[in-house]
């Protein structure tokens, strides 16, 4: 079993001058849950080489067993600093692809030509196709093989408009991730703010928020073991 992590190469949150990134927490749960099940797990970015952190995911408030873990993992770090570059990977190598949030992918990964025929690819061959929290932000100029919209018509969350506002970024992001969703025809749910919620259509698997980051994993990896 390969499973292939997409990172954001993108650290500058639009014109307030502050760092962006990838957070922590979405990218460390999952890739230990992935590990752990006896997955290869393959690392890459559109740039390759070490992945932006945003700096807000390396508060003492958001580090978590899986963060912790990460930093004495002298494996996953040399991993992580190494990611490869997307325009150097072939889907037929994976058996499932992931992308952990963080608010960059929604300046670079949302309309990133290579990520766009991963995600296309993997999900006609009926691979898993799992994003968590901004992560979904990658589907969104994402098609079927019959030239629609990839989430037309699929359940779908992911980060949530109350969620944005309430971090103070509502006004910054390039566009609300919910909003967004909707207009491309997803199926968006919801639950509270700060609350795990995962959906599954189909091998397309998203996760709302920071806290769903780990049960998104177990549904990819449930979905992989049928």
């Amino acid at each position: 079993m390969k499973i292939l992590m997409v990172l954001t190469s993108h650290d500058q949150l639009g014109n307030t001058g502050k760092k962006t990134g990838f957070w922590l927490e979405e990218f460390a749960a999952p890739y230990f849950a992935f590990r752990d099940a006896g997955a290869e797990v393959v690392l890459a970015s559109p740039r390759g080489g070490q992945p932006p952190l945003d700096p807000k995911s390396d508060d003492p408030e958001a580090q978590t067993e899986a963060t912790h873990r990460f930093r004495a993992d002298d494996e996953a770090r040399r991993a992580l600093a190494n990611t490869l570059m997307l325009a150097s990977l072939a889907p037929g190598d994976y058996d499932a692809l992931f992308y952990p949030g963080g608010h960059g992918p929604m300046w670079d990964l949302v309309d990133d030509l290579h990520s766009i025929v991963l995600i296309e690819s993997f999900y006609a061959a009926g691979k898993p196709v799992a994003a968590v929290c901004h992560g979904p932000a990658v589907l969104l100029n994402a098609k079927t093989p019959e030239g629609t919209a990839l989430v037309q018509g699929n359940a779908v969350t992911g980060f949530s408009n109350s969620e944005e506002f309430a971090v103070g970024l509502g006004e910054v992001v390039p566009f609300l991730l919910e909003d967004a969703l909707k207009e491309k025809g997803g199926h968006f749910s919801k639950v509270a703010d700060w609350q795990p919620h995962v959906v599954s259509d189909g091998n397309l698997i998203t996760g709302q928020n920071p806290a769903s980051s780990e049960p998104t994993a177990a549904a990819m990896l449930e979905l992989l073991s049928r």
